[in-house]
């Protein structure tokens, strides 16, 4: 008797779903496919229980009749592969004729389709792998395919599913790369009623797919890259490096519209980066690499998202070269001209102040636990194509402070280089419309364009005193009248000897300290809006930022004081909450300060959400 012998259809089936349908992503990814290459204009998701109870998807595409409709469930049945030689130039998302029938065979397997123009469509269900029960069923337009109870008869696989909500991610994910790939086609994905996705058909421009992806935030920071080599076409969208993630989730490339994960681009999209990110920062890039189908293999792993290329070099290349080119020219800053900083007083449009302000408060909670931000001692100097500041500020923007090298720029992407600082529009705060105050602290506003701006009353008045002591030091005028004030206190010896030797330095600043025996001092006059202050702590933070006692006391050496100055000035004043009119005089102030010299702690003014991600979040 024979020790070998042919395995059945159903278990044939069931070993194919083991390597085609890993879980309920693998499915929607399959019937997606399927419904792309059906030539369909929208596809419908509709999911249940993460995907496991019930997944539906359906389309308008070209629909199939009674015979195409069985056939289709038969293993390595298909209608994009002919003859040997097409294997070697593929232009399908699905060509093995596996999917179908190994989905059917670990579900409750439902297809309603109809030719076009068919007077009465097909309805076919399987359960388990089991013979197919065909029916006439009402014509429709494209096909529908309802999957239930994913491996109902293999509890071995339903077991090392993962929980509900992990497992729709990973289906959502598979729709995201789909839609990513084919912009003219519209996606809408659902769970349990709820959307999860929702994007119409944008062929004229892809960037509304991928911020429908990515979030609409991503929108006015995407630019395109291209380029074009014998053999292999490089086009997609890639993000500033302003806008980054701390994972490679925004990472996608598609070859020939597959999407694919190869180690080797991953790679070089990163390494094309790499001088401009801070650590621990990932690029968001959607890159679409076109070439010939017989220079590439998609027939190596049985997801299809690993491929090998025929000059795996050569694509590489292409792809450092198309973003390579993006990066130099750093339209971001509104240059086309490689190399450019941004022109002399040109206006940022809201979103991208918002989005440098939501850097700032990132690098500030940074510094909060982590040390203090860079200043000028320690940053990077200038790169390539930044304004020389000179020691009298040659090449600074019109309204920025001369000394702004020299009290540390307001890092932004991640570093503290001068070239990429960002600075709110001209006439920003003024146009704002208060709303009122969150939590008894936060002031809300209206922005242009319906924006909705989070602002913090304490950062704003920190930057203000910031750029009134700043210029009055800048001015070399005498301070301004001081304040009588009047008070003695004892301090550790460390402080008294400090502010004792430091008394030329005080007076710079509009402080007359006066030694008053052993440890105590005098404290008699303070400068403008410190009266209020709590002098001992004003005093012990002035003593650790003066400058030694042969140190030239210019804007230089005296930055770190006027900073403590302001972050004490703005702490009493903000004691208080501000009435309407304080706070409208604080916004004019604003649109007045300088934005590149950094606060005490780093800290950013305000916090903005566009209309659109308040009404994406709220779907």
């Amino acid at each position: 008797m024979s020790r070998i012998a042919r395995l059945s259809d159903v278990l044939i089936n069931k070993i194919a779903a083991g390597e085609v349908v890993e879980r309920p992503a693998s499915v929607v990814k399959e019937l997606v496919e399927n419904a792309i290459d059906a030539g369909a204009g929208t596809i419908r998701v509709e999911l249940d229980g993460g995907g496991v109870d019930r997944i539906i998807v359906s389309d308008d595409g070209h629909g199939m009749g009674r015979t195409d409709a069985v056939a289709c469930l038969e293993r390595h049945a298909t209608s994009k592969l002919r003859e040997l030689d097409d294997l070697f130039h593929i232009d399908s998302m699905g060509f093995r004729g596996e999917a179908i029938p190994a989905i059917a065979s670990v579900s409750r397997f439902t297809l309603h389709s109809a030719a076009a123009n068919s007077e009465v469509g097909t309805r076919v269900s399987v359960e388990g792998g089991g013979p197919p029960l065909v029916e006439d069923a009402p014509p429709r337009t494209g096909t529908v395919i309802t999957v239930e109870d994913l491996f109902f008869n293999v509890p071995a696989r339903r077991k090392f599913l993962r929980r509900g909500d992990t497992e729709l991610k990973h289906a959502e994910e598979a729709v995201v790369r789909l839609a990513l790939a084919y912009p003219e086609v519209g996606f809408f994905a659902s769970h349990e009623g709820g959307a999860l996705f929702s994007s119409a058909a944008c062929p004229d421009d892809p960037r509304e797919r991928i911020a429908a992806a990515l979030g609409s935030t991503s929108h006015p920071h995407l630019f395109p890259v291209e380029e074009r080599r014998l053999g292999v076409a490089v086009t997609g969208y890639a993000a500033s490096p302003e806008f980054t993630f701390n994972n490679a989730r925004g990472l996608y490339t598609f070859v020939n519209r597959r999407y694919i994960r190869d180690r080797g681009l991953i790679g070089t999209i990163q390494r094309a980066y790499q001088d401009f990110l801070a650590a621990g920062r990932q690029p968001v890039v959607v890159l679409h690499i076109d070439v010939d189908p017989r220079a590439v293999d998609v027939n190596v792993h049985p997801q299809k998202q690993e491929v090998r290329f025929a000059d795996a070099r050569g694509v590489q290349e292409a792809v450092t070269a198309a973003l390579s080119r993006m990066l130099r020219a750093a339209p971001w800053l509104g240059s086309g001209v490689e190399g450019a900083a941004p022109q002399a007083g040109q206006p940022m449009d809201a979103a991208h102040y918002a989005h440098a302000v939501e850097r700032f408060l990132t690098r500030a909670q940074e510094a909060a636990w982590g040390g203090p931000l860079p200043t000028a001692m320690d940053a990077p100097g200038p790169g390539p194509g930044a304004p020389s500041l000179g020691p009298l500020g040659q090449g600074a923007r019109p309204g920025a402070l001369p000394f702004a090298a020299a009290v540390g720029q307001a890092p932004a992407f991640g570093q503290a280089q001068p070239q990429l600082n960002e600075a709110p529009p001209p006439g920003y705060f003024g146009a704002l419309r208060p709303l009122g105050m969150l939590g008894g602290r936060f002031h809300v506003c209206e922005g242009p364009g319906g924006t909705l701006v989070v602002m913090d009353p304490h950062a704003a008045l920190e930057r203000a005193r910031l750029t009134g002591y700043l210029r009055a030091l800048e001015s070399g005028k005498p301070p301004p009248a001081p304040t009588l004030f009047g008070t003695t206190l004892e301090l550790p010896v460390a402080a008294a000897k400090a502010l004792v030797e430091g008394r030329e330095a005080l007076s710079r600043l509009g402080f007359d300290v006066e030694p008053f025996g052993g440890t105590t001092v005098a404290l008699k006059t303070v400068p403008p809006g410190l009266e209020g202050a709590d002098a001992r702590s004003l005093l012990e933070a002035l003593a650790r930022a003066l400058p030694p006692k042969s140190a030239t006391l210019d804007t230089v050496s005296l930055a770190e004081a006027v900073r403590v100055m302001a972050c004490h000035a703005a702490k009493q004043a903000g004691a208080v909450p501000l009435s309407d009119a304080q706070f409208r005089a604080l916004l004019g102030e604003l649109d007045r300060a300088d934005f590149h010299p950094t606060c005490s702690h780093g800290t950013v003014v305000v916090l903005e959400m566009p209309l659109l991600e308040l009404e994406r979040r709220a779907r």
